[in-house]
């Protein structure tokens, strides 16, 4: 068994293709999406025709349920820019696609964990601002009742794998789209992820367990960047431009 993850692309139609390239590349045919797949200051409506178009198994991320369950006026910055580019066939089809879910009865699925969609599993926020990875106690916590081999999240745009001490993995493959960004909740603090390369990755069942190998692909990153720019959002232009929010 061997597939792909990808997470958070949030409309970043070019790293999309990007990435899409290179699992075709790799001779990967089966492909998991975990979600945030169009908010942003970007291109939500080609981002979305190309998810809805691939043959993938997706779940909701918390960017993806903000476009849907509130009104207009209430979205954050990053669904106002994309909520008028999407039409009612969008909207409909993200309606449709579960909060989390199985694959192939060996893969659990989900954007940040799975009891909330917009809580860091795998880090820890101090209140200096430092993200560190979550103790294990906390990240074990949070899997309980989940008795797959493998667990799959997104959310913090962070690539890391975590063993638990039974054995299940829990992999974060990193994001397509967005490189960085900066957040009040719990404290002010900064994902950067050092390169603007849009990341995910390629999971294999072997005789010995899970193999993970994370990707890192470049794409025309600047074209995105100078779009975020028209589109006002000056730190996410920089994050694209570098992987680097400051």
């Amino acid at each position: 068994m061997r597939f792909a993850a990808i997470a958070d692309v949030h409309g970043n139609h070019l790293a999309l293709e990007a990435v899409l390239a290179d699992i075709r590349a790799h001779g990967v045919t089966d492909i998991v999406d975990l979600g945030d797949m169009a908010s942003g200051p970007l291109d939500a409506r080609r981002t979305m025709d190309r998810l809805m178009a691939l043959d993938a198994v997706h779940v909701l991320g918390n960017h993806d349920r903000w476009l849907i369950d509130r009104p207009v006026e209430k979205m954050g910055a990053w669904e106002r820019p994309a909520y008028p580019q999407l039409n009612a066939a969008h909207f409909d089809w993200l309606r449709t696609v579960p909060a989390t879910r199985v694959f192939r009865d060996q893969v659990f699925l989900c954007h940040a964990t799975p009891a909330d969609d917009n809580v860091y599993w795998l880090e820890a926020v101090t209140p200096e601002g430092a993200v560190t990875m979550a103790p294990l106690d906390a990240i074990e916590k949070e899997a309980e009742g989940i008795s797959l081999p493998l667990i799959l999240c997104g959310h913090t745009h962070v690539a890391r794998a975590v063993r638990l001490r039974d054995g299940r993995l829990v992999v974060n493959p990193g994001s397509v789209g967005g490189p960085g960004f900066s957040y009040n909740v719990p404290f002010a603090h900064r994902i950067e992820a050092g390169t603007p390369d849009a990341r995910y990755a390629i999971l294999e069942l072997t005789p010995a367990g899970w193999s993970v190998t994370f990707r890192h692909v470049p794409y025309d990153n600047a074209a995105m960047a100078a779009l975020a720019a028209r589109n006002g959002d000056k730190e996410f232009a920089l994050a694209l431009s570098t992987g680097w929010v400051g």
